[in-house]
């Protein structure tokens, strides 16, 4: 598994908000500037944000975007998922049903499905709140 630049900059870009949430839109070129990432690209990770109501966009003079909820109710793990579209190690545990014909006999099946529940316990146990106060939760997973 390996996250792209845009699951990684769409956590950027939600920690930007968090941290500059003063209850103004923010233009994305000023999220832009800060996070040194193109505007270009960042309006496609805006887009696709939006549409899933992790954002609220404002056109016009005065426009921008800012959360639509608090930082401690968004966790990375619900963005990873958002923008990767799966964080599963394996193509067989992308979906909600595994419909790979040897699922019954596989002897490694078990042991992906303990890394997929590991990544996203994992990610799913940060929220962007946490990374914008810098909070210490590597500890809790190591093996």
């Amino acid at each position: 598994m390996k996250i792209s630049t845009k699951g990684r900059y769409a956590v950027r870009l939600m920690i930007d908000l968090a941290e500059h949430n003063h209850g103004e839109f923010i233009p994305l070129m000023d999220i832009a500037k800060r996070q040194e990432i193109s505007e270009k690209y960042l309006e496609s990770i805006v887009s696709v944000l939006s549409k899933s109501n992790l954002l609220i966009s404002l056109r016009g003079k005065g426009g921008g975007y800012k959360l639509a909820k608090n930082p401690e109710d968004y966790t990375v793990g619900s963005i990873l998922r958002l923008t990767e579209g799966s964080l599963a190690p394996v193509s067989c545990l992308e979906g909600e049903v595994n419909d790979c014909t040897r699922a019954c006999h596989c002897r490694t099946l078990p042991m992906w499905e303990g890394f997929n529940k590991l990544i996203n316990d994992y990610f799913d146990g940060i929220t962007i709140a946490d990374l914008v106060s810098g909070s210490d939760y590597s500890d809790d997973y190591i093996i």
